[in-house]
């Protein structure tokens, strides 16, 4: 019951991510409040403390690239529901799924856009003459039209999913 929850949870988030480039709190709050009552009721104190392990674990992962400006607050609350709801280990091996199709979308955009001839050019180009701001490569200053974004969303939803078929969280 609580995998088919966070499927279409899941679902929801992505269709309204990518449709309207949020994750909405009636949808992200409710699923926390779920999460914690059914894991108290299955499980008492010990479902209780599972689910706000998972939420603390979740809400921590993406907190800092959501402070950096690299994600939006809906990102942060989907993952802290998915990990109130299925527990720190699930939302850890989500993480680390999501990471890396994040990480793959991102470079298929940038070669899509040619920003990775760009990017190389740039990185040879401070190397070869030693200039020391080589973070203006990664986080280009005034270049607001360059930046590529796209709904994480996507991956967060991809990952948990890849999490939920092939495990490895027990």
């Amino acid at each position: 019951m609580v995998n088919v929850i966070l499927i279409i949870i899941l679902l929801i988030c992505l269709f309204t991510d990518l449709k309207y480039r949020k994750i909405f709190n009636i949808i992200t709050i409710p699923t926390i409040i779920f999460a914690v009552i059914h894991n108290s009721l299955i499980a008492g104190y010990e479902g209780f403390l599972f689910s706000a392990k998972g939420f603390f674990v979740g809400l921590i992962v993406f907190l800092i690239p959501y402070l950096l400006g690299g994600m939006g607050a809906g990102d942060v609350k989907l993952m802290a529901a998915i990990g109130a709801l299925m527990g720190t280990s699930f939302v850890f091996y989500s993480f680390i799924y999501t990471g890396l199709i994040g990480g793959f979308i991102a470079i298929v955009l940038i070669v899509k856009n040619n920003g990775l001839k760009n990017l190389i050019k740039s990185l040879i180009f401070n190397v070869v003459f030693f200039r020391s701001n080589l973070g203006s490569i990664i986080f280009p200053i005034g270049k607001e039209k360059s930046r590529i974004l796209f709904p994480y969303g996507i991956a967060i939803v991809l990952g948990t999913l890849c999490t939920l078929i092939w495990g490895g969280y027990k």
